[in-house]
């Protein structure tokens, strides 16, 4: 096989002009604090993400993903941009397109040049396949897994999408990164539904991220004024990390914020509207029910008297589940505003 330095130092190239920021190398089989993901997962603090508790063997053990695996080689993608001017927010990285198989597809260009120049096997995963994307890619010294749990980057800080090529080929690994975090508990204290628990532990079952696009049913009454105006997602543990003086804005077009209308004129959206605005964004897997769930619940907080009729609409209409957190808006707005 030619140099494995030589093949690293041209991968990382690669990765660059693909887009990445930063390209790093682990070896497997490595340490992923498995005692601790198996206590989660026992704990039920996944809350209803199942496919977190199938296909363990994989995901605890990332080398048995491809037989004769050697390495991990891990690539970041910055996404950080300011939010645009509206009464109401999207998580940074759902602003604009879906990031999935925009990664996926410059992966695969990258596992083409491994496989034409160099052999060997590969296999490409962007937040999809049985793999802990964040002790990976700590692991690989692109940076280190904060108190809030988000991969934090000494000269980025906390806004990095990342993929993963497992590979059979023999590179060199990179240095673990290591923790920087010191005493500060900024995100620890800035989380509205206290979903950290305590250092490196995160409840998800209280988190605003999962209860807007993970979970399915109504969203527990103890969180939804802790949501305020966040439509999908939540940023707060990212925005205040003080790693993130360093954070320059995006390049890459495709995560320029789309343009949304008021939240009364997105809740009148019907299914047919709702899937062709929504196509190619993060946002269209909440499905229609999900996607007014969570424009009630906002509007319960920050809705003015002139919203009172787009949601008695809803309350209206066949869904229950979305009819009830109208209703509870309806009763919000009514109570502010009387």
């Amino acid at each position: 096989m030619e140099d494995p330095i030589h093949i690293r130092r041209h991968l990382g190239e690669a990765a660059q002009s693909l887009g990445f920021h930063a390209f790093g190398v682990t070896a497997v089989p490595l340490e992923l604090r498995r005692d601790y993901y198996q206590k989660w997962i026992e704990s039920g603090q996944h809350g209803t993400m199942g496919w977190l508790e199938r296909n363990n063997e994989r995901r605890l053990h990332p080398e048995a993903l491809i037989p004769e695996a050697r390495s991990i080689l891990v690539l970041a993608m910055n996404y950080y941009q300011q939010n645009p001017e509206r009464p109401y927010r999207v998580a940074k990285y759902a602003l604009g397109d879906d990031y999935h198989n925009m990664i996926l597809r410059r992966l695969k260009q990258l596992c083409r040049i491994l496989r034409d120049d160099y052999g060997g096997a590969q296999r490409p995963y962007v937040d999809t396949g049985p793999l802990l994307e964040k002790p990976i890619a700590a692991a690989a010294g692109i940076g280190w897994q904060g108190k809030s749990t988000i991969l934090v980057e000494p000269q980025r800080g906390t806004w990095s999408l990342l993929g993963n090529i497992v590979t059979t080929l023999d590179l060199p690994p990179d240095t673990p990164g290591k923790d920087r975090c010191g005493s500060c508990t900024r995100c620890i204290e800035v989380c509205p539904t206290r979903a950290i628990t305590a250092p490196y532990q995160l409840d998800a079952r209280k988190c605003i991220s999962y209860l807007t696009i993970e979970h399915d049913g109504a969203i527990p009454p103890e969180y939804r004024a802790a949501m305020g105006d966040r439509l999908f997602g939540c940023d707060e543990c990212l925005d205040v990390c003080p790693w993130n003086k360093w954070a320059v804005p995006t390049r890459e077009a495709k995560f320029a914020p789309r343009a949304l209308p008021m939240l009364r004129e997105l809740l009148a959206w019907d299914e047919a509207t709702f899937q062709v605005r929504m196509i190619g964004s993060p946002m269209r897997r909440l499905k229609l029910h999900r996607f007014r769930r969570n424009i009630c619940v906002v509007l319960g907080n920050i809705g003015k008297i002139e919203d009172l009729a787009a949601l008695e609409q809803v309350a209206a209409g066949g869904d229950a589940m979305v009819a009830e957190h109208a209703e509870w808006a309806i009763q919000r707005i009514q109570s502010r505003c009387s």
